[in-house]
Formats: structure tokens, C-alpha cells, sequence
């Protein structure tokens, strides 16, 4: 487990204290493809470390139609934070679309900790403002780029999972059609011979 160590460290360092009071709480699970680690309309109450794979957060409008909104791929922390902070039920369900690996634990359990490890609630403050501000970009490039633009930074920020995953999760993420991605992958490997 000193891989969950490092990856918090890498954020916000924290004490062997702290770490030999945590590590105990974590589990670990495994995650079918297509196995929702937190199912919309539950209360969350687990977050996830990451190991290996991919897990999708989407929404389903009134239409059935699911549309991506973000990515998760391992080392990364998973996990409903809208429901785990606010105790209501969960409106964007996690979904592994590869074979996951995680170490799982219970929210409270780990917040509970905050008040005698301040290096603790200090990494979970960093965690926050850090899927705050993936939030906040990734809503501009929804915005303020086209669909070149924002494939483009998709395979920057995730360069191997293309290969791994169906490409109408892709689309969906980008915004776009499958038909259209497909037009557009093909303009770019014209536009590289």
C-alpha cells in the first residue's frame, strides 16, 4: 500500500503517524468492468483509491442518454463527493469501463480523523480544490473550445486510454457523436501523413 501513501504525499504530505492510523482503514476490492463502484440515487458513503483501471462519472438525461463527465484512471481517488459532503443521494454514477483494482474506504471513518491529524484533513483540502479546479477547466474546454481542440486535450491528459476503451465514451465525454469523432480522428491522421 505505500503506493496510496506516495500518491498522497505526492499532493500533501503526510506524517508516519497519520499513515499507520489510515492505512488499516483501507480495503481492498475489486471492480468488474461495467460494475458501478457508487450506483446513482444512493447515499454515498465510500471513497476509492484507484489502483488499476478506469472509472467513468456520468449523468443520464430525461432522454436516456448518458453523457461523460470525467475520467478516472489509476493512480486517482474515486468517489461521489456531491453526496459524500452534502449526505444526499447520488446524482453522477461511477462506473469501472475496464477491470479495477481499489482500496476502498469509508468517508466518515476517514473523516473522523481530520481533528487529531491535520496533515490529514490539509490532504483533503488539497483533494477538493484540486477536483474543483479539474471541474472548472474542464467546463471552460466544454465551453470556450471545438471539438478538435478538445480532443486533442484528451488524449494529452489521457494518452493511453483510448486504446482501452470504446470510443462512444469518448465522444460522450468530448461532447460530440461517435460519427463525428470518427471524422474528426480520421481529418487528424490525414492532416499527420
Amino acid at each position: 500500500m505505500d503506493f496510496i501513501r506516495n500518491h498522497f504525499n505526492a499532493i500533501s504530505p503526510i506524517s508516519t503517524e497519520t499513515w499507520l492510523e489510515i492505512a488499516p482503514l483501507f480495503q481492498k476490492r475489486e471492480l468488474p468492468k461495467h460494475h458501478y463502484f457508487v450506483k446513482e440515487h444512493i447515499k454515498a458513503t465510500e471513497i476509492g483509491f484507484l489502483e488499476k483501471g478506469c472509472v467513468r462519472a456520468f449523468f443520464t438525461n430525461k432522454a436516456a442518454k448518458e453523457y461523460n463527465k470525467q475520467f478516472f484512471v489509476a493512480p486517482s481517488l474515486i468517489g461521489a463527493y456531491t453526496s459524500l459532503l452534502t449526505g444526499k443521494i447520488n446524482k453522477i454514477p461511477q462506473q469501472a469501463i475496464t477491470d479495477c483494482t481499489l482500496w476502498v474506504v469509508s468517508f466518515k471513518a476517514l473523516e473522523k480523523k481530520y481533528s487529531k491529524y491535520h496533515d490529514l484533513e490539509r490532504l483533503g483540502r488539497k483533494i477538493a480544490e484540486y477536483y474543483f479546479l479539474e471541474k472548472e477547466e474542464k467546463e471552460l474546454e466544454m465551453a470556450l473550445k471545438d471539438a478538435t481542440e478538445r480532443y486533442l486535450i484528451f488524449r494529452e491528459k489521457f494518452p493511453d486510454l483510448e486504446q482501452k476503451i470504446p470510443q462512444y465514451h469518448i465522444a460522450s465525454y468530448l461532447g460530440i457523436s461517435a460519427t463525428q469523432l470518427s471524422r474528426l480522428r480520421n481529418k487528424l491522421s490525414k492532416s499527420i501523413k
